[in-house]
This record gives structure tokens, C-alpha cells and sequence, in this order.
């Protein structure tokens, strides 16, 4: 070893979906929404010139945790965006998880939380879901220095009722509980509703998936006033411009267009349900999703069976070689037609 690696920070990264290069592939692989971002977006981009571009962004993203806080109710003040939820939830692992005492998040979950914790130097341990990958809400009643949780969870796609999440809320009131709620528009409940009540909580979401912005890199977090000053003070500590002009300036016209994210974001779960049935008919089983995927076994096809021949068709899920979840793959909802596409392969591979 050279000398200087003895000094290099060393974390196990995080590994990202697939990209693959080929645009005729079917991606269900990294839970993008299969529909083009709402044309107030495209009309936006049109308008917009260089000019702008020769500046610094406003630091604060004004215009865009405006159109946020009118969407939600809240006040300016009670938002902190960022270039993507990631951005985002580093922010706040480096903010709030200072104690020395483990933070807590489920064994199976979004596989983000340990990198950040091993780079950050958090201590942490994973509670385990149970049987129906379920998150215990027992389990974080022990000490401990933060919890974070995505809900729905991912890669299961299993919503905690809303009640559950009060209560883990409720007895941690002295850290900070962040909810992720990046798959909540698919039909979940939010816990926005709980911010007034808990100055401990923060909520954590993202344009990446129902408003068809994973390449523009919005996500946000809400909270109270308090908490979002703590997280700015980190931001501006060392990175003042994290959102650029155009990702403000897309953003906005995103989070105007409400009906045009209402329309997507019923196709998708429409398209969902309708998954649900046709994939148990092929005899696949899976926990009710309230997310924009499924999270399938088959009865009698391995997962890394399937995953290989699906991707040699063309198809591409997700499949985790992971201890619980390694026959199960993570299936994208897409378009109507690229669902029917397959369901037809899969009739013909499982017969």
C-alpha cells in the first residue's frame, strides 16, 4: 500500500441501478416514472435562455422551496431543498447523527443509510422486519441516536400505517426521526400532517419519481423552522449553490402543475394494481406495494434465474444478492405497454 492510502477514507459505495446504454431495453430496474415530466417543464425549458447561467444560483433556491411550501401548506422557512433526496438525507445524516449512540434503520431498506453512516463515522445498527417485511415499531423504543426509514420502504414497497409512524415519532422525542417519503405519492400517507405537533421530525421527499425529474436532481425536506435553520447552517458551512438555475427553475413549473402530477401518478397506480394481478396469476408473490414497484418472489423460479433471462430479453429489474431478499427481484412499474411486454415473456419463459 502507497502511503497516502493510509489516509484515504474507505467505505463500501453505494451501488446505483443500471443505465444501460441501449435505449430499446424495457427499464424497470431503477424505479423512474415511464412518463415524461409535466409540459409546464418542457415549456419552461424553452423559454429559458443562457443569460441567467453567467450568475450564482440563489443560494436559497427562493422561488422553488416557495412553490414546495404552497404545496404543502407550510412556510418557506419549513423548507430545505437539495440536489436530490440523497443530497438531502447526507445532509441530514451529517447534521443530526452527532450523539456516539447507534442510529436505527430496518435490515432491508434503501442500501444509501449504512454508506452514509460508515462515510460519516455513525455508529448504527439495522432492526430486522419481520416475516412480512414488515418494520417493528418496537424496535425503536431502545436508545439511540436518530432513526431514519423510507415508507413506503424500499425495496419492499410496504407502507407503516401512519399510526406506527406517529408512535416511533413520539418515543424519540429527543433525536431527530427522518420519514422518507420518496415513494409516497404512489398511495401512501404522508406524515407532513405530524410536523406541527413533532419538532423531531423530518420528511424527506423527492421529484425523482412522481414528478419524472430523476435526471434534474430535486429533492427537499420539511420540517420544523428550527430544524431546517440547522440544516442550512450545515449547507452554507461549505457548499452555498447546491441547486443550479435550471433545476429551480424546472422545479417550479413541476410543482405548479399539480393536475398534470395527479394524471401520472394515478396511471401509475393503476398500472400497479393491475400488476399485482396479472403477476399472481404467473405465480409470483409479493407484499401489497404502495410504491411505484413490486417486490416479487416466484414459487418455483429462482430469482437469479429469472433476473438473467429477463435482461437477455431486454427486460431490466433489480435483484439484490442479499441475505432475506435474494429470490426476489424489484420490479418498476412502467407503462402499460411495457408491462404487457412482460407479462408476455414471463407466460412464455414460466410455462
Amino acid at each position: 500500500m502507497r502511503a497516502w492510502e493510509n489516509n484515504v477514507r474507505k467505505v463500501v459505495p453505494y451501488v446505483p441501478g443500471e443505465q444501460p446504454k441501449d435505449r430499446k431495453v424495457i427499464k424497470l430496474n431503477t424505479n423512474e416514472n415511464p412518463y415524461p415530466p409535466s409540459p409546464a417543464v418542457t415549456e419552461a425549458l424553452r423559454r429559458m435562455t443562457a443569460e441567467p447561467l453567467r450568475k450564482y444560483p440563489d443560494p436559497t433556491a427562493g422561488r422553488l422551496t416557495e412553490a414546495i411550501a404552497a404545496e404543502h401548506g407550510l412556510r418557506p422557512e419549513q423548507v430545505f431543498p437539495g440536489v436530490g433526496s440523497d443530497d438531502v438525507l447526507a445532509m441530514a445524516f451529517l447534521t443530526f447523527f452527532n450523539s456516539g449512540k447507534p442510529i436505527l434503520f430496518p435490515d432491508i431498506t434503501y442500501s444509501f443509510y449504512d454508506v452514509w453512516a460508515e462515510l460519516f463515522a455513525i455508529p448504527y445498527e439495522r432492526q430486522p422486519l419481520n416475516g412480512r417485511f414488515e418494520i417493528v415499531k418496537e424496535d425503536y423504543r431502545k436508545e439511540n441516536g436518530g432513526v431514519v426509514f423510507p415508507n413506503p420502504n424500499a425495496p419492499t414497497g410496504v407502507e407503516l400505517p401512519l399510526a406506527d409512524v406517529e408512535e416511533i415519532i413520539r418515543s424519540n422525542r429527543d433525536v431527530i426521526v427522518i420519514v422518507d417519503e420518496a415513494y409516497i405519492d404512489f398511495g401512501g400517507t404522508s406524515a407532513v400532517g405530524l410536523l406541527e405537533k413533532y419538532d423531531n421530525l423530518l420528511v424527506v421527499r423527492t421529484f425523482s419519481k412522481s414528478r419524472s425529474m430523476a435526471g434534474m436532481r430535486i429533492g427537499y425536506a420539511l420540517g420544523n423552522e428550527d430544524v431546517i435553520r440547522c440544516l442550512n447552517n450545515v449547507k452554507f458551512s461549505f457548499n452555498s449553490y447546491t441547486m443550479n438555475e435550471a433545476a429551480i427553475c424546472l422545479g417550479v413549473a413541476a410543482a405548479e402543475d399539480h393536475a398534470y402530477f395527479e394524471e401520472t401518478r394515478r396511471k401509475i397506480i393503476a398500472t400497479r394494481e393491475r400488476a399485482k394481478q396479472e403477476l399472481a396469476k404467473l405465480g409470483f408473490s409479493f407484499a401489497d406495494s404502495k410504491a411505484n414497484f413490486l417486490f416479487v418472489t416466484h414459487r418455483t423460479c429462482p430469482a437469479r434465474e429469472l433476473f438473467a433471462a429477463l435482461r437477455a430479453e431486454g427486460i431490466y429489474v433489480r435483484y439484490f444478492d442479499k441475505p432475506r431478499i435474494d429470490n426476489y427481484l424489484r420490479i418498476t412499474i412502467g407503462t402499460d405497454a411495457e408491462m404487457e411486454a412482460l407479462y408476455d415473456f414471463l407466460r412464455r419463459y414460466l410455462r
